[in-house]
């Protein structure tokens, strides 16, 4: 990997991450279309590279990062046990379904659930507007539906909001809750990598991993800034439809 493509990937995943489209397929296909090797280095360096967006949440949400919120931990820890057992157990299944043709099915699928939800969504039914108002047994439903992020191209925030919308989180919560979820759920996956991995990088590719985590950061914490806002006067509709048309671009280029 050289600079260029650790910038590009930096980008994908800073802008990625936090949104409903899947940053782990985005990266899958860019890697791909820039013709990169899957080596462990490189699927490390795009695994590594979301702690990243750890430190946007963190800088973003600093209040939420004090004593005073151990209650909202807890629950945020409860919505994330089911995905850290199931995909410890899965690790090496889910790592052999890494590839285009799953990624461009997945969006579509999960463009369909975003398309259906908004088509229900009711404003008045949803009660929610708070992430501190959330109860420990909505906490572990999310968790679940989280699980479903295992599968490459479905997105874990696009699961978790699916998951979260359904029990009567406002689109705003939703996406609040998603945000401080993937904190320890990056913490995990990319802290993991980074240990087992470590030894692999060359000098050259721990310069390449550096430069892409600092350009991750910034494009993910301005994105965060930027969705919330969105999110204010639009829907996810929009995120439903560039799911399909994407999914279905990458089954015409594939297949």
């Amino acid at each position: 990997m050289d600079i260029f493509q650790s910038i590009i990937l930096g980008i994908v995943e800073g802008f990625t991450e936090f949104l409903p489209i899947s940053s782990t397929g985005h990266m899958i296909v860019v890697a791909d279309w820039m013709g990169m090797d899957e080596n462990a280095e490189n699927k490390a360096f795009m695994v590594i590279i979301q702690l990243a967006a750890i430190l946007a949440v963190v800088f973003n949400y600093k209040d939420k990062f004090s004593l005073s919120k151990v209650d909202l931990w807890i629950k945020v820890l409860i919505a994330f046990l089911p995905l850290a057992i199931v995909g410890f157990l899965l690790k090496d299944i889910i790592k052999e379904a890494f590839n285009p043709q799953v990624v461009a099915y997945m969006f579509i699928i999960g463009g369909i659930a975003f398309l259906l939800l908004e088509y229900f969504y009711k404003e008045e039914r949803q009660t929610i507007d708070d992430v501190e108002k959330i109860t420990y047994k909505e906490a572990a439903w999310i968790g679940f539906a989280q699980m479903f992020a295992l599968i490459p191209g479905t997105s874990r925030a696009g699961s978790t909001i699916v998951g979260a919308l359904i029990l009567g989180l406002t689109r705003k919560a939703a996406a609040e809750f998603s945000f401080l979820l993937a904190v320890p759920v990056m913490a995990a996956t990319s802290g993991y990598d980074l240990l087992k991995h470590y030894d692999e990088f060359t000098q050259e590719g721990m310069l390449t991993l550096a430069i892409g985590f600092v350009v991750a950061f910034v494009v993910a914490y301005f994105t965060m800034k930027f969705f919330i806002k969105f999110l204010e006067k639009f829907t996810f509709v929009s995120f439903g439809i560039y799911r399909i048309i994407f999914g279905v671009a990458l089954l015409a280029w594939y297949l």
